[in-house]
């Protein structure tokens, strides 16, 4: 049984293979790598981005259950029938608040998970372009 190979590794070697003049290979091989790196970091922030909307979705659909059980206890426990109709009101009023709010919230996280991993990206652009910049300056100056 045999290992599977690395394609970065395998990619390294078929451009080591063609030398350019006045390219260092290395120096474009180690920048890709730079590139990979940054992607799977924005995939990873990305991810756990996404884990933590999950989760407080989830968080949230459990109290909102729990919550409309114990105010459905509540409302057909005695009482007279207008009381029973101002709490009914009163929970979806309460219960609106609640859903506007978290869905604000679900957003913010959304939104900060987006940019800390367009941020990993843009890191690694600006990096490319001072790459770029010291490979078009000329040797020995």
């Amino acid at each position: 049984m045999s290992t599977p190979s690395n394609p970065f590794t395998d990619f390294s070697k078929l451009l080591e293979q063609y030398k350019l003049p006045g390219v260092d290979m290395t120096s474009v091989i180690e920048a890709r790598r730079k590139d990979i790196e940054a992607i799977t970091e924005a995939n990873k922030v990305a991810y756990e981005g996404m884990q933590a909307l999950v989760q407080k979705q989830t968080e949230i659909l459990s109290k909102t259950m729990q919550e409309i059980q114990s105010a459905a206890q509540q409302m057909t426990t005695g009482g007279n029938p207008a009381e029973a109709m101002a709490k009914q009101g009163e929970f979806v009023q309460q219960g609106l608040q609640k859903a506007f709010n978290n869905m604000r919230e679900l957003a913010e996280m959304a939104q900060k998970s987006q940019a800390e991993a367009l941020a990993v990206i843009t890191r690694r652009a600006e990096q490319n372009i001072e790459e770029a910049k010291n490979l078009m300056k000329p040797k020995g100056k």
